[in-house]
């Protein structure tokens, strides 16, 4: 009986991830960041790897939006900052369980989603990124002018409120467990958010985004599922919000900041778009070079000297990424990696995958 599940799962595993190169590069990757905090990397590392994580559900929650549909948002970061606030408010003022906040801060995020997309609907191209980029702006004044609600700049503190995530660990135990759930919550995001856009939603999405008056034709309700990805792409933002402010124990103003929009861009930019898997890719690149090359290589003292402050001379410097990446390799890293694997891809028949376990027994 053992031997029969073992045939039955290694043809599993040769036929699909095995036998295709791009999916056995995958596997790999889940198995080396599984395996990362047994390297025992030091305490910034493991905070940095928690937050690009945390990022990479957002970017990927992102690309679903503007990769696949063509809705250029800007302003993304008002799903992210109301999962945060969502999540913080009913457990400061409500006195929620953390673990019933999140799915109901999704749900208001969604909602708030769907508020935005019907007005958003009727712009398009830079329009539509000039309407979304401000709509965070005056969700962030209006947090500064109610700051007996909001908390103004401090925002709306959890620290000493809310009750230890892994309880009994030591300090550097409790870093390691952020990190499994953070690369969990991305893991399982990820999955969704690819089975979506690979499903016949998800084809729907690309036919509005390649002709939206052919689709109109065709009898699709662009106007449902243009909604349908704001709904979809605000939910999962807002996740990563909550987990934010949970992880950080706050939630502030800075969350609907215009710096947390252009991130997502970037990295996605750099993975490559519409693809879902290239936003992840692209996140991990983004935080190595933020966290350690480029403070290595200009240090963050001598930004001082011209004036500028580290988390805008940042932006700028990946602004010129960005460029030069949409100039020489458009397609993204990933993006470019997958096709590249898919050259290599051979086919073979199960018969011969079940002949070769059959020998490894």
């Amino acid at each position: 009986m053992v031997v029969k599940y073992f045939r039955k799962a290694y043809t599993r595993f040769a036929t699909y991830i095995y036998d295709i190169p791009p999916r056995m590069l995958a596997f790999l990757l889940i198995i080396i960041f599984a395996l990362l905090p047994v390297a025992q990397l030091d305490v910034y590392t493991l905070t940095l790897l928690a937050s690009a994580n945390v990022m990479a559900i957002f970017a990927a929650s992102w690309d679903l939006l503007v990769g696949r549909t063509g809705q250029i948002s800007l302003g993304h970061s008002v799903f992210y900052g109301a999962g945060a606030y969502g999540a913080a408010a009913l457990f400061q003022s409500f006195g929620w369980p953390f673990w019933m906040t999140i799915p109901v801060s999704i749900l208001i995020s969604a909602g708030i989603a769907l508020l935005i997309g019907f007005p958003c609907l009727r712009v398009k191209g830079p329009y539509l990124a000039l309407v979304t980029m401000s709509i965070p702006l005056v969700i962030a004044y209006f947090l500064s002018y109610f700051s007996e609600i909001s908390g103004g700049q401090h925002g709306l503190p959890l620290e000493g409120l809310l009750p230890e995530l892994f309880p009994g660990l030591a300090f550097a135990d409790k870093l390691k467990a952020n990190y499994y759930l953070t690369l969990s919550l991305m893991a399982i995001s990820a999955i969704i958010l690819y089975k979506i856009a690979n499903s016949k939603t998800g084809v729907t999405f690309v036919s509005i985004l390649d002709d939206e008056l052919a689709s109109k034709a065709c009898g699709i309700n662009v106007t449902k599922y243009k909604l349908m990805a704001f709904v979809i792409s605000g939910a999962f933002a807002s996740l990563a919000g909550c987990i934010t402010a949970y992880i950080y124990r706050s939630a502030t103003p800075p969350f609907f900041d215009l710096s947390i929009s252009i991130p997502p861009l970037v990295v996605t930019i750099l993975g490559g778009i519409g693809t879902i898997y290239g936003p992840l890719f692209g996140t991990y690149i983004y935080f190595f070079l933020d966290g350690y090359v480029l403070k290595k290589i200009i240090p963050v003292a001598s930004w001082q000297y011209f004036g500028l402050k580290w988390e805008y001379a940042k932006l700028l410097i990946f602004v010129v990424i960005v460029v030069i990446f949409i100039i020489k390799w458009p397609r993204g890293i990933a993006k470019g990696t997958v096709e590249k694997l898919e050259d290599l891809e051979e086919a073979r028949e199960i018969e011969e995958i079940e002949k070769k376990g059959d020998k490894t027994e």
